[in-house]
């Protein structure tokens, strides 16, 4: 599945859609700052939370980091894992941050 930009997610959230969105990063970073709507797994807690994601394996989910190595992490993971429609946010935090 091919990533996805910041500015399509923006687009999509002011469309009134609510995309399935994991941030990675750890709980601290989540705190500090977070896109709307966006659930908070750390990349080191996703195996231990897979049985609480199983309803989204065909659903689009859209995972992100603060810069995107994480998430690109999650994504191979997740993918590995049965999940079909898994989108890396491209940039990760930062960019969406930057609009």
């Amino acid at each position: 599945m091919p990533d996805i930009t910041p500015a399509e997610l923006h687009q999509r959230q002011q469309a009134s859609e609510t995309p399935t969105i994991i941030d990675v990063r750890e709980t601290w970073e989540h705190e500090e700052g977070r896109i709307p709507g966006a659930q908070n797994i750390p990349l080191n807690s996703l195996p231990e939370k897979l049985d609480d994601l199983d309803e989204l394996k065909d659903q689009e989910v859209i995972v992100h980091c603060k810069g995107g190595s994480r998430a690109t992490s999650a994504k191979a993971y997740l993918t590995q894992q049965g999940f079909t429609n898994v989108r890396n946010l491209e940039g990760g935090f930062q960019a969406y941050q930057q609009g």
